[in-house]
C-alpha cells in the first residue's frame, strides 16, 4: 500500500493540493520546505506596479510572485503581454481573473520544461528589443531570464515582490524528518532549491543518515530541470510529470 504523499510547496500552495490528494483516498503530509514572506519594504514594488502600462512584457517566475503582485494590482493594462513559466501560474493568475481570453500570456510550450530558459525560446526576443520588460521574482533567484532578454536588446527590470527562505532546523523538523524518512512516501518536490535546502537539512539531523533514507523514496517533480536537480543530488527515483497539478494526480493515481 501507498505511503503518504509529502507536499512541500509553501504553506499557500500546499492547502490545496493537499485536498485534491486526501479525495485520491492517500495519506497527506504538508511539510512546506520555502517560507514566502512579504518585504519589509513595500514602496519600491508598489511604486513600480503602479506603471505596469509603461513594459511591453511582464514576466512572472511563480505563483508566489503573482499573489504578491496582485496585493497591489487594480487592474491589468490593456496591450501588456504577460509571461509565466508554468500551469501553476496560469491557475495563479486565473485566481485573480486574469485569462487568456482578456490577456495575452505567453509560456513554454512544454509542460516538462516550463522554466526560463524554455520561455525564453518561446518569446518573440526580436519584437522585445529595445523595449521595457519586468520580472517580478523574489529577493534572489536565477538571472537567466534577466540575461536572456537583456542579450536580446530589451529593457530589464527585475522586481522583487517577495522574501523566500528554507525553514530553520528546530527539534520538533528533525524529529518529523526522522519519522516521514522511516517508511517509504511519495515526495511531490516543485523547487530545486527546496530540494536543496532539504538535503541540507537533512544532512544536518545529528545521529541519523537521512540523506540515504531520502534516496530510497519516491520523488514527483513537474519540471525536468527539478529531476536533473534531484539526480545530481544522488536522488535516483524520480518521476516527472510535467506542469500542473492535473498532471501531479495522475502520477500518484498511477503508483504501482
Amino acid at each position: 500500500m501507498p505511503g503518504a504523499v509529502v507536499i512541500t510547496r509553501p504553506l499557500a500552495q500546499a492547502l490545496p493540493l493537499a485536498e485534491r490528494v486526501r479525495a485520491l483516498g492517500r495519506a497527506v503530509e504538508v511539510l512546506p520546505l520555502l517560507d514566502i514572506a512579504p518585504l519589509q519594504d513595500q514602496s519600491a514594488l508598489r511604486a513600480t506596479l503602479a506603471r505596469l502600462q509603461d513594459f511591453a512584457l511582464v514576466a512572472f517566475v511563480s505563483p508566489n510572485a503573482i499573489d504578491a503582485a496582485f496585493a497591489h494590482i487594480e487592474r491589468w493594462p490593456a496591450g501588456v503581454t504577460l509571461a509565466v513559466l508554468g500551469e501553476g501560474s496560469r491557475a495563479a493568475l486565473a485566481a485573480h481573473g486574469i485569462t487568456p481570453d482578456r490577456v495575452d500570456i505567453v509560456s513554454p510550450h512544454d509542460a516538462a520544461r516550463s522554466d526560463s530558459e524554455h520561455l525564453l525560446e518561446t518569446l518573440d526576443l526580436a519584437a522585445l528589443r529595445g523595449r521595457r520588460v519586468l520580472i517580478v521574482r523574489g529577493e534572489s533567484g536565477r538571472e537567466l531570464m534577466a540575461d536572456g532578454l537583456r542579450a536580446a536588446g530589451a529593457d530589464v527590470t527585475t522586481l522583487p515582490a517577495y522574501r523566500r527562505s528554507v525553514p530553520a532546523l528546530t527539534p520538533a523538523l528533525a524529529a518529523r524528518l526522522v519519522t516521514l524518512l522511516a517508511v517509504p512516501n511519495d515526495w511531490l518536490i516543485t523547487s530545486s532549491e527546496a530540494l536543496r535546502g532539504l538535503l541540507d537539512l537533512l544532512a544536518r539531523v545529528p545521529g541519523e543518515n537521512l540523506v540515504a533514507k531520502m534516496q530510497q523514496q519516491r520523488l514527483i517533480v513537474p519540471h525536468a530541470r527539478i529531476a536533473a536537480s534531484a539526480h545530481e543530488l544522488g536522488l535516483p527515483l524520480v518521476t516527472l510529470t510535467g506542469s500542473g497539478d492535473e498532471r501531479l494526480l495522475a502520477a500518484l493515481q498511477s503508483r504501482p
